[in-house]
C-alpha cells in the first residue's frame, strides 16, 4: 500500500510542481490543505477492462496537469473504478514522479458493491435498507478495508457515508439518528487509527430538499452529532452533493436550519459549520455539455466549450470548493484542465446569473 496521506506540505509542494502558472482561485485552501478546484471522477462506464484503462491513463493525465483531486465510490462499476484509481496511483507515485501527499483521495460506503452474494455474516435483514444500502459500523469496517486495498491506501483522504438519506425512506428519523451516531463513532475511530483522515456524507437529495421532505438532511444537526461523537476536533468536514447549472438548489434553496425563522442555502451553512463542499454532477452527466444558452456564454466568457463554461459556473459559486467531473478520455480531461490556467469568475460578474431579466 502507497503510505501517507494528503498534507499541507505534499500538497503545496505539488502545486509548486505542477501548477506553479495556475491563477488565483483555483487552488482552494483549506484546513492546511491545498486542492484544486477541478477533480476527476469515476462513476459511469462499463464493467470491463476498457473502462478500467480509459479511467486509469485519465486520471494519470488530470494528476499531471493540475488536478490533484480524485472521487470514487467502492460501489462503483463493482469496485472497479477503485481499482482503477489504486493502479493510476501506483503509477504516479512510483513510475511518475508525484507525491502521495500532494493527492486528495476521496470514495465512499453505503451502497452494496458485490457482484455476487455478501460474505456470510456480514449483513442482518434489519441492516438493509431498500434492498442495497447499509451503514452499520461491520458493513462500513468491511468496506473501508476493501476500499484501501482496491486503492492501495494506507489511508483514505475522505471517507463519505454514501446517500445515508436512502434510510430516512424506510425508517424513522429517530432510528437513522442513531444508525448515524454509530457510523460516526465507527468513523472517528478509522481516523485515530489513521485508515482514513476525514469523513462526510456524499448525498443526492438530502440536502436539496425542503425541510418538509422525509429524506431531508440538516447539515447542522450532522455537525452537531459528529461534535457529540468526536469532540470539537471531530473530522466530519466533507460534504458532496449534486450542483450544477440545472439544480441549483445548494446555493439558491434556503433549506439549512440557521437562525430561528431565517434558514439559509447549503453552501451558506457550509461555510459558517467550516465543511468543505465537493460537487457532484457538475455537467450533469454530460447533458450540460452542450446547446447551453448564448446567456452563459455572455456572462462566463473566455472559454471553449459548454462543458469548460458548465464547469466554471460550478467552481465560481461561492462557497463550492471543488466542482467534480468524471473523464475518462485524453480529450476530456483536456478540457477541463484548461480551467487550471484560468480564473473563476468574480462575484461581480457571476451574480449577474442571477440577476432578474
Amino acid at each position: 500500500m502507497l503510505k501517507g496521506r494528503a498534507t499541507s506540505e505534499g500538497t503545496a509542494a505539488y502545486r509548486a510542481n505542477r501548477g506553479a502558472t495556475t491563477p488565483d482561485g483555483h487552488v482552494r485552501r483549506w484546513r492546511g490543505l491545498q486542492l484544486s478546484s477541478i477533480g476527476i471522477g469515476t462513476y459511469l462506464g462499463a464493467d470491463d477492462d476498457a473502462t478500467d484503462v480509459l479511467y486509469e491513463e485519465a486520471i494519470e493525465q488530470a494528476v499531471l496537469a493540475g488536478i490533484n483531486v480524485v472521487d470514487s465510490s467502492i460501489n462503483y462499476r463493482h469496485q472497479r473504478s477503485e481499482r482503477a484509481v489504486g493502479r493510476a496511483l501506483t503509477r504516479l507515485v512510483r513510475a511518475r514522479g508525484v507525491a502521495r501527499e500532494g493527492i486528495v483521495v476521496a470514495t465512499k460506503g453505503g451502497f452494496l458493491p458485490f457482484d455476487g452474494p455478501p460474505p456470510p455474516g456480514l449483513l442482518r435483514p434489519a441492516d438493509l435498507v431498500a434492498g442495497c444500502h447499509c451503514m452499520t459500523p461491520r458493513f462500513l469496517e468491511d468496506q473501508i478495508e476493501r476500499s484501501r486495498v482496491n486503492l492501495d491506501l494506507e489511508t483514505i483522504d475522505i471517507y463519505y457515508l454514501h446517500n445515508p438519506e436512502t434510510q430516512l425512506g424506510e425508517l424513522p428519523r429517530r432510528e437513522v439518528t442513531r444508525r448515524l451516531r454509530a457510523a460516526f463513532e465507527f468513523l472517528e475511530s478509522a481516523a485515530r487509527d489513521q485508515r482514513i483522515a476525514l469523513y462526510g456524507t456524499a448525498t443526492w437529495a438530502g440536502y436539496r430538499q425542503p425541510q418538509s421532505a422525509r429524506d431531508f438532511l440538516s447539515l447542522p444537526d450532522l455537525v452537531a452529532l459528529a461534535e457529540e461523537v468526536g469532540g470539537p476536533e471531530h473530522r466530519f468536514r466533507v460534504v458532496q452533493l449534486p450542483y450544477n447549472l440545472a439544480m441549483t438548489e445548494a446555493f439558491t434553496l434556503a433549506n439549512q436550519p440557521g437562525a430561528p425563522g431565517e434558514p439559509v442555502p447549503l453552501l451558506e451553512s457550509a461555510r459558517r459549520l467550516d465543511i468543505y463542499v465537493m460537487s457532484s454532477a457538475s455537467i450533469y452527466q454530460g447533458q450540460l455539455a452542450r446547446n447551453l444558452p448564448a446567456v452563459i456564454d455572455r456572462f462566463l466568457p473566455g472559454l471553449d466549450s459548454d462543458a469548460q463554461r458548465a464547469l466554471q459556473f460550478v467552481r465560481s459559486t461561492p462557497g463550492v470548493g471543488t466542482a467534480l467531473v468524471g473523464m475518462k478520455t485524453p480529450a476530456h480531461v483536456a478540457e477541463a484542465a484548461r480551467l487550471c490556467a484560468v480564473p473563476p469568475v468574480a462575484w461581480s460578474q457571476f451574480q449577474k446569473l442571477f440577476a432578474p431579466a
